[in-house]
């Protein structure tokens, strides 16, 4: 029995061995190999350890053999290649909504997908300690609740934060607790958001998941059924700006031709685009109406213009006239 055992440790280490250190720049001899099963403790025949590896090929994995010097063993294709880890790590280090503990914590294991050698070039340029971060280390747990509520079709309770002047994070609502029926999650703008169905009011809110807090899975089944069963999350996303709701409006945009990469980078190649003349076009699109949508177009500067309804660029152009009202400065 001892002796089997030891075969099964042998075969397993040396594929270790091979997974965590090897690759196409970083090759394995059978010295190698030997030395690193005698310093476990278990002997390595020479005939033994090429059948070992003919097993693990066997068995699926993609083991090369390179007699160029330095000759020896390495994987070849991994599951996940180098730049598909260098993509995850740049997405973990880039959101907001992942704490800086937890990024690092997800870029180590991203490591151990690929050796040692190629690892090192996991270490991107893409800082974590100077990205705004969120401090929550609790999201993953609100994560997994809600994501719990949604398997078995359960409503859930939940206080919700925001920031005060003291940079604290404070009950809103008078410290009631809010309770929606949980539908689904979505990640926009660096944030993720928590899609639910407010049966006080009958519409689809959203939360922030990171402001979120003491999920409590109750006892009463979902409701929303009839909204979200055709519900559009791509649509939703791409009619609010800043996941700020708003009142739901089809407008009418008109803009410069060089603004065409912005309009379908916001809206989608989907839309509607109407040529006006030889250097404008125009948009039609419903839009959540809201203080972020009008900031959306004060970026835009003067290359924008709002058609139609005639009462939201009233309403705009109130809000520019507040704005000017609003500037410090000498006026005279």
């Amino acid at each position: 029995m001892g002796k089997v055992i030891n075969n099964k440790m042998r075969t397993l280490l040396i594929m270790q061995l091979l997974l965590s250190k090897s690759d196409e720049n970083h090759r394995i001899g059978i010295d190698e190999i030997i030395k690193v099963l005698t310093n476990n403790g278990i002997s390595g025949e020479r005939k033994s350890i090429y059948d070992d590896i003919e097993t693990l090929k066997a068995f699926g994995l993609d083991i090369l053999y390179n007699k160029e010097k330095p000759s020896g063993y390495y994987i070849g294709n991994r599951d996940f290649e180098l730049p598909e880890l260098k993509l995850l790590v740049d997405a973990v280090q880039s959101s907001k909504f992942i704490t800086v503990k937890k990024s690092q914590e997800l870029i180590r294991k991203l490591e151990y997908l690929t050796s040692t050698g190629e690892a090192k070039k996991l270490h991107r340029q893409v800082y974590v300690a100077n990205r705004v971060k969120t401090f929550n280390e609790g999201i993953y747990y609100n994560v997994d609740a809600i994501n719990e509520a949604m398997q078995y079709n359960s409503r859930i309770s939940f206080d919700y934060l925001k920031w005060n002047t003291e940079k604290e994070l404070v009950l809103r609502n008078e410290g009631g607790r809010i309770e929606v029926s949980p539908w689904s999650l979505t990640w926009d703008d660096e944030n993720y958001y928590l899609l639910a169905y407010e049966e006080e009011t009958g519409i689809v809110k959203h939360y922030r998941v990171d402001k979120i807090k003491g999920i409590e899975l109750l006892n009463e089944p979902r409701n929303g059924q009839k909204e979200f069963k055709n519900f559009d999350i791509t649509r939703f996303a791409k009619r609010t700006f800043g996941m700020f709701g708003g009142e739901l409006e089809q407008v009418i945009l008109e803009c410069d031709n060089d603004l065409i990469g912005v309009i379908l980078d916001r809206f989608g190649t989907d839309v509607i685009i109407v040529n006006v003349d030889e250097d404008h076009f125009q948009v039609r699109h419903e839009v959540a109406v809201s203080g972020q949508f009008y900031g959306w177009l004060v970026g835009l500067g003067p290359s924008v213009k709002i058609i139609s309804p005639k009462h939201v660029a009233e309403e705009y152009r109130q809000r520019l006239t507040d704005i000017l009202d609003n500037i410090g400065g000498d006026n005279d």
